[in-house]
This record gives structure tokens, C-alpha cells and sequence, in this order.
């Protein structure tokens, strides 16, 4: 299947999910913080949703990974349902679906990007979830979550890029690996973090992220993926997902 077939699938699913829900749990699940702060009571955030469907999804995730691999160890499943899970395949899967277009957005938000920006696309999908499970059970939760994330094919256990990185630059006596923040943006409440990597005092790649660790790893990442530090070692970069976290 086609990324492009795959884009319309996902959406087909979302979309599917969303008009099966009661029109006040829809409105609910897709109503951002800022909006609700904006207009009051009795508006309420997506916030509760949210923090449901992500034990929803974790248990759905968990619960495939555990019969689907009966021979890997706790570690083993333990990352790969932190990649399945993380904010960066949430997020596609809501991007796929079109839910940003239908977030309730306040409108600071909505001048600063809010539609695309990670931690809103993946928070939404926790709240569809969460609304499904709520209204239809966890039967039908749990087959939303296989027909989006766990459809992405992602099942690998995935390698720390940051660990990657530190294990190629000791492989040089002396070479030394440092990470620092050099930007913040957006608001108090969800800060954007620029982390730049510098190996041997050098600047050779830079990071963005929801955290300092979310920015820290992108670094690493990017510094994998461009190609610096991987020469004669050609299968290293290719031991995790190309999908950035935190962004």
C-alpha cells in the first residue's frame, strides 16, 4: 500500500470513529484547552479524554505486542510499545485523519501553528480514543487503535538514537559529545526546545522537541541521519524508526 493509500485508509478510520460518536463527546474530544479557556464554562477540554485514551492505547498496544511476540523479554516489548505509542506516530496517525483541521482551537493557538504542532495532533487522537472507549467499549477502542497504530508497521525494537550516538563518538579516545539548548519558543505551557549537538566542540547537528530530552534525541537523530559519524559503519543508522519524536 502507498503512503498516499495508507493517508486516506487512516482518515477513512478517523473519520469513520468520529461520526460514530454522540455529537457532545465528538465536540468534547476535539476541544483543545485554549478554547475552553477561552469561552468558559460549561466548555470543557479534551484534556480527561486524553489522559484515558492514552491508557486505552497502551493497554491495546500492550496487550498485541504481548501475544504477537511471545519470545521477546519485558525490555524488549517495553520499547517497542514506547515506539508504537510515542508522540510522533500518535501524531500521523491524527495528521493522517485530518484531525487538526477539526481541532477547537483558541485563537493564540491558532496564530502559532497549533494545528500542526505535535503534542495537539497526538493529544487529539488520545481523546478520540478515549471517546470511543467511553461510549462504545473497549472493544471498539481497541479496534481503532489496531486499524491506526499498530497498521503502521512500526513492531521493531527500537535503539536510543542518543545512546547510538554516545557509542560512535567513544569509539574516539578523546572525542567528546555534548548537547545544548539554544532556543525556546511558544508559550509557557507548550514550549518548543531547540537542542544543538556538538561533537569535538563542533556543532554537527540540531534538534527540535516538546522537552529537552524529546529535542536531545531529534539531535542525535538527525546527526545519525545526515550521515556524520556513520562512515564505515553504513547499517548503524538504520537501527530505529525515521520518525522524529517531539517536534
Amino acid at each position: 500500500m502507498s503512503c498516499d493509500e495508507e493517508v486516506r485508509r487512516v482518515k477513512s478510520v478517523l473519520i469513520k470513529a468520529l461520526d460514530s460518536l454522540g455529537a457532545d463527546l465528538k465536540t468534547r474530544a476535539l476541544t483543545h484547552v485554549s478554547y475552553a479557556n477561552e469561552k468558559g464554562p460549561p466548555v470543557a477540554s479534551n484534556e480527561r479524554l486524553e489522559f484515558l485514551g492514552d491508557a486505552v492505547i497502551s493497554l491495546a498496544v500492550a496487550y498485541h505486542l504481548f501475544n504477537a511476540h511471545p519470545d521477546l523479554s519485558e525490555g524488549d516489548l517495553t520499547r517497542m510499545r514506547a515506539n508504537l505509542v510515542s508522540g510522533s506516530s500518535l501524531a500521523w496517525v491524527a495528521r493522517a485523519g485530518g484531525l487538526g483541521d477539526l481541532l477547537l482551537l483558541g485563537r493564540g493557538e491558532e496564530m502559532t501553528g497549533g494545528r500542526e504542532r505535535q503534542r495537539n495532533l497526538a493529544s487529539a487522537f488520545e481523546a478520540v480514543v478515549g471517546a470511543v472507549f467511553l461510549e462504545k467499549g473497549w472493544a471498539e477502542a481497541k479496534k481503532l487503535v489496531e486499524e491506526t497504530v499498530l497498521s503502521l508497521k512500526m513492531e521493531t525494537v527500537p535503539v536510543d538514537p542518543k545512546t547510538l550516538v554516545q557509542e560512535l563518538v567513544q569509539r574516539t579516545p578523546g572525542l567528546t559529545l555534548e548537547y545544548k539548548v539554544v532556543g525556546v519558543e511558544g508559550p509557557d505551557h507548550l514550549p518548543t526546545y531547540t537542542v544543538a549537538c556538538f561533537v569535538g566542540g563542533k556543532e554537527v547537528s540540531r534538534g527540535q522537541g516538546s522537552s529537552k530530552k524529546d529535542a536531545e534525541e531529534n539531535a542525535a537523530r538527525s546527526l545519525l541521519e545526515n550521515g556524520f559519524l556513520s562512515r564505515g559503519l553504513p547499517d548503524d543508522k538504520h537501527h530505529f524508526s525515521g520518525d522524529k519524536i517531539g517536534s
